[in-house]
């Protein structure tokens, strides 16, 4: 098409158009892309193999990017374990007690790679041989923090990563809470470790909810700051969470219903 023909089919402004335009012709851009598909999978949302749990969500991201094992976006049951990336001393303890049973019985861990809570579920996952999906707010290039890039290897050997950045994007302030949509999306529910009273982690929180997920939180000592959030979410509604069982017979409970 032309710029005007395009312009005319898509209904969009006409210094949008120009841009579109210009991108669908840049041979850089063109050329970035094929370089792409030879290193990464890249699943558009109208291709077969996108996860289809994240088709219903509100915003679901266009394109995904991905290293590793696509085949555990097919897996169920995917919980989403996340929390604060200051843990106490009670954060490994807590997730060897919920998680690792999970791990053994052949769930799938997502979370979003980041210091704290998401690495220890990851690490956990792989070290007992289990299943775990990244989600990370920037490309693969670009692997923050920078001390987890021997954990993004590991992952992307033994598990998945996705990104809906291109490789080459640096992680921005902004992409992160972008990116907590996809954590939520592509589990039946989320698990919240820790989390201070405004962790940033109340926003995969929101995004749960808003996405008809079930949201699940891990009571603590209550006189220290990492246990607030979670009691917040426990008096808000969220289901309190003892130990892997009570998971477990939720997920029972929605199986059934757990088809999109």
């Amino acid at each position: 098409m032309s710029l005007e023909q395009l312009h005319q089919n898509l209904s969009i402004p006409r210094h949008k158009t120009a841009k579109a335009y210009n991108d669908l012709h840049n041979t850089t851009l063109i050329s970035q892309i094929k370089e792409d598909e030879k290193n990464y999978h890249i699943l558009t949302i109208v291709d077969e193999d996108y996860p289809t749990v994240l088709k219903p969500i509100k915003d679901p991201p266009l394109v995904l990017y991905g290293m590793g094992n696509l085949s555990l976006l097919t897996k169920n049951p995917t919980i989403s374990v996340i929390g604060t990336r200051k843990p106490s001393h009670e954060a490994i303890p807590k997730i060897k007690h919920i998680v690792q049973p999970l791990v053994m019985e052949n769930w799938v861990i997502v979370s979003g790679m980041a210091r704290g809570i998401d690495s220890f579920a990851h690490q956990l996952a792989l070290k007992h041989k289990g299943m775990t999906i990244a989600v990370l707010g920037g490309g693969f290039h670009h692997i923050y923090p920078k001390e987890n890039k021997p954990l993004f290897r590991n992952i992307a050997n033994d598990g998945l990563v996705l990104s809906e950045y291109p490789p080459n994007t640096p992680p921005q302030r902004f992409y992160f809470p972008e990116r907590n949509r996809i954590i939520s999306g592509l589990s039946f529910g989320t698990l919240v470790i820790e989390a201070t009273a405004k962790s940033g982690t109340l926003i995969t929180v929101d995004q749960a909810l808003d996405q008809g997920r079930e949201v699940y939180a891990v009571p603590g000592t209550p006189i220290i700051p990492q246990t607030k959030g979670c009691h917040q979410m426990i008096q808000d509604g969220a289901k309190l969470i003892h130990h892997a069982e009570d998971l477990k017979e939720d997920w029972d409970n929605l199986r059934e219903y757990w088809s999109f």
